[in-house]
């Protein structure tokens, strides 16, 4: 590996600095957006079940804002409640949809990076090959290759040129397929965070109307 490095030059080491990011993001990602920390299945049936009479103790919905993102947008719908047992449905709502966009940014976090690096990995590889064809053509003489071309200088800009181009697409191909998994993956909780919220939030106005 470390003969590769050199073979490929000193443009190799800013793609090998975002491939280390990549990976980073997407480990990172993995664990973020697993389906236990932004939706567990049964969270919605438990709060409908806790909230079934009134609404519940202010430890009861801490825990429910902490267990994950789900719980969060719906803690916020009972806290509102909580503080004000008459509020309008268009401010239950809204409170909702506010504690909702917060989980969604955060979601969303890093997302926007990976995709940079999948743009700029392959512009980073051309680079490296531009500056391996300026070797290749600088080891050459006026006259050409056969008159005194510098072997050692064209072999490492050829170097140069075909490891930097191969190692870009090695990083950007499996940061594109990445941003487009977690971009897929983000939109899919999205629908899961908003159904719930609507059904959770058209069960708080029983509650309301009962206050």
């Amino acid at each position: 590996m470390l003969s590769i490095i050199q073979a490929a030059g000193w443009p190799i080491w800013p793609l090998i600095f975002a491939s280390i990011l990549a990976l980073a993001l997407v480990i990172e990602r993995m664990v973020s957006l697993k389906t236990s920390r932004i939706a567990p299945p049964g969270l919605l049936g438990e709060a409908l079940r806790v909230t079934r009479q009134a609404v519940p103790s202010r430890d009861v919905v801490d825990r429910m804002a902490q267990s994950s993102a789900l719980g969060e947008v719906l803690a916020s719908g009972l806290r509102a409640l909580s503080a004000n047992p008459r509020c309008s449905e268009e401010d239950l709502r809204a409170t909702m949809e506010a504690s909702g966009r917060e989980v969604a940014h955060r979601m969303e976090r890093y997302l926007s990076a990976l995709a940079t690096i999948a743009s700029a990995a392959p512009l980073l590889g051309l680079l490296g090959t531009v500056i391996g064809m300026i070797e290749i053509f600088g080891s050459q003489t006026p006259s050409g290759v056969s008159a005194g071309a510098n072997p050692a200088q064209l072999a490492h800009g050829i170097s140069v040129a075909l490891y930097n181009t191969a190692f870009g697409l090695m990083v950007a191909i499996p940061s594109l397929i990445f941003w487009r998994y977690f971009r897929a993956t983000v939109d899919a909780h999205l629908l899961t965070l908003e159904l719930s919220a609507e059904q959770f939030a058209r069960h708080l106005q029983t509650l309301r109307v009962k206050a």
